[in-house]
C-alpha cells in the first residue's frame, strides 16, 4: 500500500465505547517492551505518530489508525508490565477482549513476540485467548537486529514451539532499526484486505 495519509482518529479509554467502524481493521497486540509502537511507525512510515517511551506500559488506549481512509490499523494496550497493578492489567485485558469479541471489522490480528527469548506466560495466555476469540494470530518476531543472522531460524522455531502455534502461521521476523520485514507483513496485509493490486507500489 502506497501511504498517502495516516491520523491517529479515535482513541478509546477504559469506559469508552468502541466504535462501530466502515473500514477494514488489522489489530496489534503485544507485550509492553516488545517495541509495538517502533513497529507501527514503521509500517506507517512516521517517526512518532505512535509514542514509543523508555517506559513500557504507556499505551493504556485502544487506538485507531486511519490509513489512506482506506483501512484501520488497532494499536491494543500493552500487557505484562509489571509495574503496573494487577487491577489495571485486569482493566486492559477486559479492552482487549472486548475490543476482540465485538469488533464487526477485524480482518486480522498480529501478535507481537520478542524474537530473542522463549515466549513468556503473558504471551502463550495472548496467544490462545485470540484464538479462543476466534482468530488465528500472525506472529511478528520483533528485535530482529538484537540475533545474528544465522540464529533466526532457530529462534522462529522457538517461538513456533513455546507458543505452539497452529499449524501454517506465519511467524515474520522485523526489525525496527533497519525495516527489515516491513515489506512482509504488508504483503500479509494488503492481501488480507484484498489490496494485493497496490503490491509494488508501496514507497
Amino acid at each position: 500500500m502506497v501511504i498517502k495519509s495516516v491520523e491517529l482518529e479515535i482513541v478509546c479509554g477504559i469506559t469508552s465505547k468502541l466504535p462501530d467502524t466502515d473500514k477494514p481493521e488489522v489489530a496489534f497486540a503485544g507485550k509492553s517492551n516488545v517495541g509495538k509502537s517502533s513497529l507501527i511507525n514503521g509500517l506507517m512510515n512516521r517517526k512518532s505518530l505512535a509514542r514509543t517511551s523508555a517506559q513500557p506500559g504507556k499505551t493504556q488506549t485502544i487506538n485507531y489508525y486511519n490509513i489512506n481512509d482506506a483501512m484501520y490499523l488497532v494499536d491494543l494496550p500493552g500487557y505484562g508490565y509489571a509495574k503496573v497493578s494487577q487491577k489495571e492489567k485486569e482493566k486492559w485485558g477486559q479492552m482487549i477482549e472486548n475490543y476482540l469479541h465485538t469488533s464487526k471489522q477485524l480482518k486480522a490480528v498480529f501478535l507481537l513476540i520478542d524474537i530473542r527469548h522463549e515466549p513468556s506466560a503473558n504471551d502463550k495466555q495472548m496467544y490462545d485467548w485470540i484464538v479462543y476469540q476466534g482468530y488465528d494470530p500472525i506472529i511478528i518476531a520483533t528485535k530482529l537486529d538484537k540475533i545474528n543472522r544465522s540464529q533466526i531460524q532457530k529462534h522462529v522455531k522457538m517461538l513456533r514451539t513455546g507458543l505452539n502455534v497452529k499449524p501454517g502461521t506465519p511467524i515474520m521476523p522485523y526489525s525496527a532499526l533497519t525495516k527489515q520485514g516491513r515489506e512482509e507483513i504488508w504483503d500479509l496485509m494488503d492481501s488480507l484486505l484484498g489490496f494485493s493490486e497496490e503490491k509494488n507500489e508501496k514507497e
